[in-house]
């Protein structure tokens, strides 16, 4: 879902000359919006020496990102074993793993992310997505609609926003952009969960204004 929650930035590295200067703008491209920059900057860390696990975990889920959103989602597995693998209950990798596994049309892979990200994290927004999405892929459109519920309750106005415009590029919703659950908005998430292929989220997992 959109980013999937976007990672907290690497703590300082305690770090002796030069090296305090290069590592600090790795970091910097590490966590940069731009994909082709974010990924170069994470694979510079990595290929770094001494970099502790926990934060060498931390940029291998940060540059599986960025292969996710380059819809490279082999790469982004790889890269999300990885930093499970040094940070076993990193619930945003757990989730964001998951979310790769549905993009890649291999959603029965992601349930068990999913569930234990939200084992984690009850309150994670994204991870309610994730599970909707992957349980709406599945054929069980009640328990999609359930977690689509607890998106919205969670993650508030933003996630709302977000439905909205999505379910109105679908074409199932007419109501307003304004960020507030409401009967119709409902009843197009009931209406776009009983079809596999509907997402209720934006193409580009951005909320556009509306152009008229």
């Amino acid at each position: 879902m959109w980013l999937r929650l976007l990672l907290v930035p690497l703590f300082w590295l305690a770090l002796a000359g030069p090296s305090v200067a290069q590592m600090a703008a790795a970091e910097t491209e590490c966590y940069n919006e731009d994909v082709e920059t974010r990924i170069r900057g994470c694979t510079e860390l990595l290929n770094r020496n001494g970099l502790p696990p926990q934060l060498r975990g931390e940029a291998y889920a940060t540059r599986a990102l960025g292969y996710s959103l380059k819809r490279d989602y082999g790469k982004a597995i790889e890269d999300y074993d990885r930093s499970l693998e040094l940070i076993p209950n990193f619930a945003t990798a757990l989730n964001n793993r998951a979310w790769a596994y549905f993009r890649w049309g291999k959603a029965p892979q992601g349930v068990t992310d999913v569930e234990k990200a939200l084992e984690l994290q009850p309150d994670m927004d994204a991870a309610y997505d994730t599970r909707a999405h992957i349980k709406q892929a599945l054929g069980n459109p009640q328990s999609a609609i359930n977690d689509y519920q607890m998106s919205m309750d969670f993650g508030g106005e933003r996630m709302v926003l977000m439905y909205q415009c999505g379910l109105k590029d679908q074409g199932l919703y007419k109501g307003p952009r304004d960020g507030q659950q409401n009967e119709e908005l409902r009843a197009a998430l009931q209406a776009c969960v009983l079809d596999a292929k509907c997402d209720p989220l934006p193409a580009d997992e951005f909320c556009r204004p509306a152009s008229s």
